[in-house]
């Protein structure tokens, strides 16, 4: 929401919070195929196609100043948008939306309010829960009819064998003879599509690995890769499948994986907890100047200093910086760099190279801006979301003669010998009056 809020004339606006390209991933949400109606913005006239639903978000922020929270779990967005349309024409908008206020503490003209729709509010809520209910209904509606028809044909895409009657002919045949399996047949719905998909993949255009997402010269040396390999199952962490399987339907806002963690939790329930083969992740920390990751905070505070004579740690002992003006700092320069400016003399290049060159030049890296230029509560929200350097920040060395005060200081402990007395006189009465 802050990236939403920025100021629009003239200034940079992130309408969503960047992630470092090594953890992006493919979107949750969930579509019925063939959707490709118009969604209607619900404050104005104007309408766009539901494939371009992010440009229809970007024009609310702009120029309605309207975000919506967690779009990815709405399960039918034009609808969704056609009810708080309806709504909008008949209450005004600050009867349903909580009211942002940026630069709060700037000049009254550079001041303006942005208004949040989220499930936060009971209405919101109620809408989400019955399109998402609907959408579960009509998913199993559909399973069912597939489940019936007995006018399925299809040709097996692995020996070209032509199956007609019911799908699970096909299925089977492909897990039994192939290896090849999707998951039960009544798991699946809208099968036709899915399989269109991943024949797709592996036809002469594309011709892409199911499991690996590799590409090939031919289909032959694709289909000797897949039995080679053993790839001849899906990758699981590709999202674009999860709308063929009826586990992602069943839950608001839960995909497979969720869902299927929640099943494992129980099972494990009454299970004694081993930690002994627990591995903990290796911290990728990614350099504020470039592309360099490093497993351990103090090499890439020694890479900062070597490569770009950056010294955090003599930042933050100069300028006695907490916790939280530490946070602040490090998106601040984070978000100065994807701007292409430098925070030094506020000087705007066109690329980020441009900008590291002409820090390096003019001596600009150790040199910050005064303290209220960017010790501001928007830069408590990260610029990446998930910028592992955040996570490892510490506070400043306190004073030796403070520590040392405050180790003087008796804690003389509260006397519970008479509980009754206590709550008597206790001070939670007047305040409680």
């Amino acid at each position: 929401i802050q990236y939403a809020c920025e100021a629009r004339c003239g200034q940079e606006c992130i309408l969503e919070p960047l992630c470092f390209p090594e953890h992006q991933g493919a979107s949750n949400s969930l579509a019925f195929p063939g959707e490709g109606c118009r969604v209607f913005c619900v404050l104005c006239s104007h309408s766009l196609p539901l494939s371009d639903k992010d440009l229809l978000l970007k024009h609310l922020v702009l120029e309605h100043k309207l975000v919506i929270a967690d779009v990815k779990l709405i399960a039918d967005f034009s609808k969704y948008m056609l009810y708080w349309k309806k709504r909008f024409t008949e209450q005004p908008i600050t009867d349903f939306c909580s009211v942002i206020k940026t630069n709060s503490e700037g000049p009254a003209e550079l001041q303006e309010n942005y208004f949040l729709l989220c499930d936060a509010l009971p209405e919101d809520r109620i809408l989400r829960e019955q399109l998402q209910q609907k959408r579960l209904e009509d998913v199993l509606e559909q399973q069912q009819k597939e489940r019936d028809d007995t006018r399925f044909q299809r040709t097996c895409m692995f020996c070209n064998e032509v199956f007609t009657g019911n799908r699970s002919g096909l299925l089977n045949h492909m897990a039994r003879e192939h290896s090849f399996s999707i998951g039960l047949p009544d798991n699946i719905v809208y099968c036709t599509e899915f399989l269109d998909t991943l024949e797709q993949k592996l036809d002469n255009l594309q011709r892409s690995c199911l499991y690996c997402e590799k590409i090939f010269r031919d289909k032959t040396t694709l289909k000797d890769h897949m039995r080679k390999k053993q790839h001849r199952r899906l990758n699981a962490k590709n999202c674009d499948y999860d709308r063929f399987y009826v586990i992602n339907y069943l839950e608001l806002g839960k995909t497979w994986e969720e869902v299927q963690s929640e099943d494992d939790r129980e099972l494990l329930e009454e299970e004694e907890d081993d930690w002994s083969d627990w591995q903990a992740r290796p911290l990728c920390a990614v350099c504020l100047f470039c592309e360099q990751q490093e497993e351990t905070m103090e090499k890439i505070y020694t890479h900062m200093q070597e490569a770009h004579q950056f010294d955090f740690h003599k930042l933050k002992t100069n300028l006695c910086l907490r916790f939280y003006q530490q946070l602040k700092l490090v998106n601040y320069i984070r978000r100065e760099l994807h701007h292409c400016r430098c925070y030094g003399c506020q000087r705007t290049l066109d690329t980020k190279e441009e900008v590291l060159q002409h820090m390096m030049e003019e001596g600009h890296v150790m040199q910050l801006p005064e303290l209220s230029h960017w010790d501001q509560p928007q830069y408590y929200f990260p610029t990446y979301e998930n910028d592992a350097l955040l996570t490892a920040l510490s506070d400043s060395e306190s004073d030796p003669e403070e520590v040392a005060r405050s180790a003087e200081v008796p804690v003389y402990s509260e006397d519970v010998s008479s509980l009754r007395a206590l709550k008597q006189t206790s001070v939670l009465n007047t305040l409680l009056k």
